[in-house]
């Protein structure tokens, strides 16, 4: 099953995809659906909407909680020169970092670093806490696209990343939540990033340190997940920031995020205007 949220002239809604196209649900978005249980029937009175011409909003609008991982893919953390950690890396976001999948990223002007990371995002779809990896696995929604896009040069001003992976409207999530059975449970899917088409990062899901199971587990020792919150396990190797020379995005460049099985988020990079 492939759940989205989507914007109408009656505000957002969950939808499901039936072939090409997306039946409107009775809640306001995917992550409510999670919350009242995961049953949506088709709301009243609106019509389908074709899949191709859909208005995506972020996939869960308002998670209560994003938490990310950083150096999660052996290929990357090498990449880097650092060891792999014996610990996930957790760092957080909030709702407003998220975009739709078709919807333009604004590089923000006070940012020349711009730059680009594929991952796979796994929502969750019951409470976790204190799990087992097992656990974590049987509570998981499904799987979404993600791209932390990453602005390094304020990254980079502490040790605390939050403040370069934590801009306004700066994260691509969905357009699809992808239930585990369609892929796999995500074990092997390749992940890939492109810049007006061409070929930037290109991993396996089989390359993460700490798989989704293990994250959730992980996290859910420090706080309760819920229906809705969104995690986001990392990035392979490939990033802009580790080019030598480093290229980060700018303005009318195309940012393609595409997973195997769960589909593509394309973003068009616009300059911020003041006003």
């Amino acid at each position: 099953m492939r759940l989205a949220t989507i914007r109408t002239e009656y505000g957002t809604s969950a939808a499901r995809l039936d072939g090409d196209v997306l039946i409107p649900l009775d809640a306001a978005d995917v992550g409510e659906l999670l919350a009242a249980g995961g049953e949506g029937q088709p709301r009243p009175g609106a019509a389908p909407v074709a899949a191709a011409e859909a208005d995506f909003a972020p996939v869960v609008p308002r998670p209560g909680k994003i938490i990310c991982v950083g150096l999660n893919y052996r290929s990357h953390i090498l990449e880097t020169g650092r060891e792999l950690p014996e610990y996930p890396t957790l760092f957080g976001k909030f709702a407003d970092s998220l975009l739709g999948a078709r919807d333009d990223l604004v590089l923000p002007s006070v940012s020349d670093r711009v730059d680009w990371e594929v991952e796979l995002g796994v929502i969750i779809g019951r409470p976790l806490r204190r799990a087992t990896a097992e656990q974590a696995a049987a509570a998981f929604a499904g799987f979404t696209v993600v791209n932390d896009v990453s602005m390094r040069d304020w990254q980079r001003r502490t040790l605390q990343w939050l403040q370069g992976k934590a801009f306004e409207h700066s994260t691509p999530a969905g357009p699809y939540l992808v239930t585990p059975d369609e892929v796999g449970n995500a074990a092997d899917l390749e992940v890939r990033c492109e810049v007006d088409g061409t070929l930037m990062q290109q991993g396996r899901t089989s390359d993460l340190l700490f798989g989704p199971a293990e994250i959730a587990a992980y996290a859910s020792q420090v706080i309760t997940l819920r229906p809705g919150d969104l995690l986001v396990t990392g990035t392979p190797n490939g990033v802009g920031d580790a080019r030598k020379p480093p290229v980060y995005l700018q303005p009318g460049n195309t940012l393609r995020t595409w997973i195997e099985g769960l589909g593509e988020c394309m973003n068009r990079c616009v300059e911020e205007r003041d006003g």
